[in-house]
Parts: C-alpha cells; structure tokens; sequence
C-alpha cells in the first residue's frame, strides 16, 4: 500500500535533521480537495525530475501532481489521496528511491 511506502521513503530520510528542517504534509483543501507536499531537499529524489501528472476531467474529478524546487506536489479531489500517494510511490521508485 501507498501509505506503508511513504512511512518506509519518510523513515528512510530521518537523519537526526532532515526532519527537523524538511517533512511531508497532507492537508485538506477548501476546493475540496488534497494536498501532499513532501520535501526533497537532502534526499535521493533532490534532483529528479517528474513529468506533471494533470488529469482534470471535472470540477469534483481532477489530480495533479508536479516536482518543483525540490519539492513533489501533489493535489485532488476528495477521492484521490490514495492515487497522489501512489503516483509519488510509482515516480521515487523509478527515479531509484524505492523505499
């Protein structure tokens, strides 16, 4: 599950203080919606570079997920926290940061 890999990648980049300084955040948005912020910055995923994943079908059915300035983004619909989760796991796992 999406969830038990992002623990694993988060654990996996606690160092005594990358954590102190960086993170990852999930909140809710008012659109309403998701958004997953996760810090890359002194991590293996730092420089790796995603290709935007956008699908906007509607108002109440749309995803998107970006990296930019060292940071992976991502953000949907009510219904799409488990898919920003998945699509962070399917790219860090193929930029070679699988946890």
């Amino acid at each position: 599950m999406s969830v038990t890999f992002l623990q694993t990648w988060y654990q996996q980049q606690c160092d005594g203080f990358w954590e102190h300084a960086y993170g990852v955040t999930i909140e809710s948005l008012d659109t309403p919606g998701w958004m997953m912020t996760v810090d890359l910055t002194d991590t293996p995923l730092a420089n790796a570079t995603m290709e935007t994943v956008r699908q906007e079908r509607s108002e109440t059915d749309w995803l998107i997920c970006a990296v930019a300035h060292q940071k992976f983004q991502g953000q949907g619909d009510p219904q799409k926290l488990g898919q920003i989760l998945q699509v962070f796991k399917n790219w860090a796992a193929a930029s070679g940061a699988g946890a």
